[in-house]
């Protein structure tokens, strides 16, 4: 056979086949530890501890009966989800030789399917890199088999396909981010790092009118649209949650209060509990203003901050949250697969702290959940690991956002910067932009 005389030639017609061919053998041992891993997880659901399938059969189910009647569940308090997340408890109907279970868990594992996918695509290239793809494929079974039995891999799904478009295509990523948001509000705060100019002009327009349409058909053809934001609203403290640890530990002490279940998951009730539950609005309020802070003072833009921010921001949501529920973790570790797939990343050590969290808490839940509710001392421990490992990884990330994306001011005037102009955005050139 003729070789084309390049360099790196393999004795083809050009180097470009066997290429090709190394990239592809490149990833057959994520395909194979994926296809192995996701056997086991199901495996896990089929004979799974606690049923931890029990909320899809029983009430998403149920939700769904509801919805094809015309109505969302307005009458049940344990619906608290934008009008969006209806659909996906309608969608398992398009797969009508399965159960209602098979077809959610079927749909759920696609969607990490799609995950790993676009993962793989973005790193695929000079200046990408596999981390993203190992930490979502080797990250998610750390949860065992509760991802399948919750939506937020089909948000998460959504979320990373935002991001990873975002760049070359800010009206469709940030339009994804909005179907995304009306699901699960989190969504929309990955555009926070979009660029200054029209990167971040047409993302946050089309989070905003993606939203608004979608919101508006729902309303059209559902009743009780709306009905989700006073039993969300009159959600109290959550025993997983950080606020819910500072009452583990004053039970541990003497203190009177209770957990029940109540509007959908246990929390604490007696005295203060208001009080907790109000500081953490309190420190959500906080958290937002800190973004607004960075998103005002950010000088320096990289093809990894918009991903960054988005980590960084979700992050700081959840753990100033009332709720932290295990499967939030299913947020973190895609946002953080994310931004591995960008090697300029900041985030590579708030990455190792999510998978321990992610860890401990499937011993949190389902584990030792017996002991957590009774803040047994074994359960209030995991939970403090947990919380603490969630805490730093906050703390850090936020410290290494700020620090990446607003130089010091001694080195900025040095360089000649003034404190209101900027360098020009990156509006392209992130990898896995289509």
């Amino acid at each position: 056979m003729a070789s084309c005389g390049e360099a790196g030639c393999t004795g083809c017609a050009c180097g470009a086949g066997g290429a090709a061919d190394g990239s592809r053998s490149r990833w057959w041992p994520l395909a194979v530890y994926w296809v192995a891993s996701r056997l086991v997880m199901l495996a896990m659901l089929r004979t799974g501890h606690g049923d931890i399938a029990s909320e899809v059969h029983r009430l998403y189910a149920r939700w769904a009966g509801e919805l094809e009647a015309g109505s969302f569940p307005t009458g049940d308090v344990t619906w608290q989800y934008p009008p969006g997340a209806g659909l996906l408890m309608l969608a398992p109907a398009l797969l009508p030789l399965m159960s209602y279970l098979q077809g959610f868990v079927a749909l759920m594992v696609l969607a990490d399917a799609v995950v790993v996918l676009v993962l793989v695509r973005a790193a695929r290239g000079g200046r990408g890199s596999a981390a993203g793809a190992w930490l979502w494929a080797g990250g998610l079974p750390l949860l065992l088999a509760l991802p399948f039995a919750r939506f937020d891999v089909a948000v998460a799904a959504l979320a990373v396909v935002s991001l990873l478009v975002i760049d070359r295509r800010p009206w469709l990523g940030g339009a994804l981010a909005g179907i995304a948001a009306m699901i699960k509000v989190w969504p929309a705060l990955v555009v926070l790092g979009t660029p200054r100019g029209r990167s971040t002009r047409q993302a946050w327009s089309a989070v905003l009118a993606s939203a608004a349409v979608l919101l508006a058909i729902l309303a059209v053809g559902f009743r009780g649209t709306f009905g989700f934001l006073s039993s969300q609203g009159n959600r109290g403290v959550e025993v997983e949650s950080m606020g819910g640890t500072l009452l583990h530990l004053a039970r541990l002490g003497g203190w009177p209060g209770h957990v029940r279940l109540h509007y959908g998951s246990f929390e604490f009730l007696g005295p203060y509990v208001s009080t907790v539950a109000r500081g953490s609005l309190l420190l959500t309020a906080v958290a937002f203003g800190w973004l607004l802070l960075w998103r005002w003072r950010a000088r320096v833009w990289s093809e990894a901050t918009v991903y960054d921010a988005a980590l960084t921001a979700v992050l700081l949501f959840t753990s100033t949250s009332r709720v932290i529920s295990p499967q939030y973790l299913i947020w973190l570790i895609a946002l953080s697969a994310v931004c591995l797939t960008v090697r300029g990343t900041t985030q590579r050590p708030v990455a190792v702290l999510l998978l321990l969290a992610t860890a401990v808490t499937s011993v949190d839940f389902p584990l030792f959940f017996g002991a957590v509710l009774n803040s047994s001392w074994q359960g209030v421990a995991v939970l403090a690991a947990r919380n603490s490992l969630l805490a730093a990884a906050t703390v850090l990330s936020c410290v290494r956002l700020w620090r990446a994306a607003i130089p010091p001011r001694r080195a900025a005037l040095s360089d000649g910067h003034r404190a209101g102009p900027r360098p020009a955005p990156l509006e392209s050139g992130a990898v896995g932009g289509n």
